[in-house]
């Protein structure tokens, strides 16, 4: 069976996917930390690889950008393919002083002012959670990696371009330490499928001192994030 979007068939997927924003780190995810990887989607190239890390089965898989695109792949993945973890890891910008970039952040909650959730499933929450025990897992993998791991708020726009305008506090109006564009739909869809979600970032660029991070980088040098992400997959 396949969906628009997806031309892997049941039995392909693990039952734990890895979610990069960019199908080309989902790509070199899979080439530089799984062993014998195989793709399984190509459709509008989102690639998809499954493969096995430490002699689990995992996948890794790109969302695309924004929620839209996350809530499609999430869904069926969730809904068709028979997976019941996803870890979204990605790139975030830094609004709090206290994180630098390649600072590692995970999601406690996710607020937005996104109508996902609403037009979705007619949830009026303007914040989402993640999975606890999946979060725990997470924690767990960082603690034994000896990697540092901030705990902290998400901000998940649709907006990524904000008129001059537009000028909010995200940081002190709602306790946002990172902004992205993906999680608030990922843990609604979890949640409405009985499912488990988690989201790890990477710090990409700092709203406050205002340094960034290459495209380059962004692609490849995210490694702390992706060790923890693939030990918490064989644990979860």
């Amino acid at each position: 069976m396949s969906t628009p979007h997806n031309n892997a068939q049941v039995g392909d997927i693990a039952k734990t996917v890895l979610m990069p924003g960019d199908p080309l780190r989902a790509k070199f995810i899979a080439e530089t930390f799984l062993e014998n990887p195989v793709q399984f989607n190509t459709v509008r190239n989102m690639c998809g690889y499954a493969g096995t890390y430490k002699g689990k089965k995992v996948s890794v898989m790109g969302s695309g950008m924004g929620m839209p695109s996350i809530g499609i792949y999430s869904y069926e993945l969730y809904k068709f393919y028979g997976v019941e973890n996803i870890i979204r890891i990605g790139t975030a910008g830094a609004y709090s002083p206290k994180l630098d970039v390649f600072d590692t952040v995970l999601a406690k909650d996710c607020w937005s002012e996104s109508t996902y959730a609403l037009a979705q499933g007619g949830n009026t929450s303007d914040v989402q959670l993640p999975s606890p025990q999946l979060n725990e897992k997470i924690e767990q993998a960082a603690k034994e990696l000896g990697i540092e791991l901030t705990l902290g708020r998400i901000h998940s726009s649709d907006v990524f371009y904000h008129e001059d305008a537009y000028n909010f506090d995200f940081y002190n109006d709602h306790g946002c330490d990172v902004v992205e564009m993906e999680s608030f739909a990922l843990f609604h869809n979890a949640k409405v499928l009985g499912k488990h979600a988690a989201c790890l970032v990477t710090v990409s660029d700092s709203l406050v001192t205002h340094k960034e991070t290459t495209a380059e980088e962004r692609q490849t040098s995210f490694t702390n994030m992706m060790k923890i992400a693939l030990e918490a997959a064989i644990n979860a």
